[in-house]
């Protein structure tokens, strides 16, 4: 196998861990943040932005309605132009958000960052927040001084952060006069936002608070090495018997073929989506919303992981593995396979040419039911700004705007590949190749990304071939992803309790799957989560759901 370089590394951990399922943070915040009713039900409701599809370059391979994303098989040999005029008005503003990068240089070193200040014609004091760090930065955050927030906050939605909702609504400026119908229109590229990703941010007491991060409906994926798994008999239609067989025999020494990160509950998630778990919450036709903790299916997917873990399927650290060295182990070969975000191949793609093929799985088949798969939360976390004049949010909503160009525009490729010649070059094709600068100085060490982005294509520069095999995965997939009913809906138990609550049951999955408890334990874990809020949280979803409906 070849060696793998640092930079290698760096790069991909860009993506690694962002769909893995996070242990939340156990302490509230202050409720010194107050808050008011957060809760959408008989309040009136603000509508959601008036969508306007963005100007950029037309498909190759056409999108779908139902969530099948359009894809380039080339790159735009004539880039558009998004933003007429500078967005910025010359000030200073403080933005803050997560990263899976490395930390930036500094301003006046990074290339970068000047071409970025420079064409949103303002100076961006710059906190980024390693993924680890993020519960307890945002905790810190949340419970000081409201005259020290950042003008810009990135609200993650990788994990549950006590009494959110409340921070925002007192906290947070209430966009609903900017962006809410017809307002968007002075802001087209965030009119360009899909209006599912509004629908998944959510309102908070019937309001629009946030800008939401757009992402497409394919979640949480099984990311396998497709050499690997062909060899062992992967194949399209396969039963969670295949699925085994398949995994015991890729598993030999000190290879193994199924690779968990911490957190992640062994992949729970695209176990029980294969068979067909809800996934997080489901509505019945009645309105009533039941939890996938209680759903028989859950348990039979508990139960099939802990007996792929007795089989010695998975990497034996799966416990305590963090998300980037899970990355290494699958580009060096040690584990096949890794549950993350489709959005992961960004970087899979690039950071495994010469090493390996990755390839999204496609979900196995139970007792004869077709399996199903994660569907994502259409808004990867939000952005919300600190209060302020009018005249100043409307400058911070230019520079996001401008930030949400969409692919196809030059300002597209300026905030995803920085400038030409210093941070890209041109390959045969036109597509942008990154220069040993580019590797270090760019949008995933610098995240512009997590404050406003246009909408997702399908694009892997000089990879035609891999944008082909995603479209068709998608085509596949897309018909039996399973979504979480509870997607843009507040429930005033969830936001006080839901941390610990999750903490609860996270704990609990996984200490079965390890081996350390019984079914019977996972069985009383969820008598316990029931009866300290999990079914008052279901009683409020219903009344959410209903007065969105």
């Amino acid at each position: 196998m070849p060696g793998i370089s640092r930079r290698t590394v760096l790069r991909t951990v860009a993506v690694a861990g962002a769909a893995a399922a996070a242990s939340p943070l156990l302490t509230a915040c202050s409720d010194s943040s107050g808050g008011g009713d957060v809760t959408n039900a008989g309040k009136k409701q603000a509508p959601w932005p008036a969508y306007k599809a963005p100007a950029g370059a037309q498909p190759d391979l056409a999108p779908t309605e139902a969530g099948v994303q359009a894809g380039y098989t080339r790159y735009p040999s004539d880039l558009a132009t998004a933003v007429k005029r500078t967005p910025g008005d010359g000030s200073t503003i403080k933005v803050m958000s997560v990263t899976f990068g490395t930390p930036p240089k500094a301003a006046a070193q990074n290339q970068y960052w000047k071409a970025v200040e420079k064409a949103l014609g303002i100076k961006v004091e710059y906190t980024v927040i390693p993924q680890a760090d993020y519960q307890k930065k945002m905790a810190t955050v949340m419970a000081g001084d409201a005259d020290a927030l950042p003008d810009i906050i990135n609200m993650f939605s990788g994990y549950t952060l006590p009494r959110e909702q409340q921070f925002v609504q007192t906290r947070a400026q209430d966009l609903t006069p900017y962006l809410s119908g017809d307002a968007v229109a002075d802001y087209p590229n965030l009119a360009g936002i899909p209006t599912h990703a509004w629908r998944d941010m959510g309102r908070i007491g019937g309001q629009i608070y946030g800008i939401p991060l757009e992402r497409p409906v394919t979640g949480s994926t099984l990311w396998v090495n497709q050499g690997m798994f062909e060899d062992a008999g992967m194949k399209d239609g396969w039963t969670d018997e295949d699925f085994a067989a398949v995994a015991k025999k890729a598993t030999h020494g000190k290879t193994y073929a199924l690779g968990a990160a911490v957190g992640s509950n062994f992949c729970n998630g695209v176990h029980s989506a294969a068979h067909r778990a809800p996934q997080g919450w489901a509505v019945d036709k009645s309105g009533a919303f039941h939890a996938n903790y209680t759903d028989e299916r859950y348990r039979q997917a508990v139960t099939y992981q802990v007996q792929l873990r007795k089989n010695g399927s998975y990497h034996p650290d799966a416990t305590s593995l963090s998300s980037p060295d899970l990355n290494t182990l699958f580009l060096n070969g040690t584990v096949g396979s890794m549950q993350n975000g489709f959005g992961a191949y960004t970087t899979l793609y690039p950071d495994t040419k010469g090493l390996l093929t990755p390839a999204p799985a496609l979900p196995y088949a139970v007792d004869g039911t077709p399996g199903g798969h994660v569907a994502a939360r259409r808004s990867f976390g939000y952005t919300i700004l600190k209060k302020a004049k009018k005249e100043r949010i409307q400058m911070l909503l230019r520079v996001l705007d401008y930030l949400a160009s969409p692919f196809g525009t030059k300002e597209w490729e300026l905030m995803q590949f920085g400038v030409e010649g210093v941070h890209f070059n041109r390959a045969k094709d036109g597509s942008p190749e990154r220069t040993k600068l580019g590797e270090v100085e760019n949008i995933t060490n610098l995240p512009f990304r997590y404050l406003a982005e246009g909408p997702q294509v399908l694009f892997v520069p000089g990879r035609p071939e891999a944008v082909r095999a995603l479209h068709a995965w998608q085509q596949k997939v897309v018909p039996v992803t399973i979504r979480d009913a509870s997607f843009g809906l507040v429930s005033r138990t969830l936001v006080a309790q839901g941390a610990t609550l999750r903490a609860l049951m996270d704990d609990a999955v996984t200490a079965v799957i390890a081996g350390r408890s019984s079914m019977s334990d996972l069985d009383a874990a969820v008598k316990k989560w029931r009866s300290r809020g999990g079914d008052k949280i279901a009683e409020e979803l219903a009344k959410e759901h209903a007065a969105n409906s």
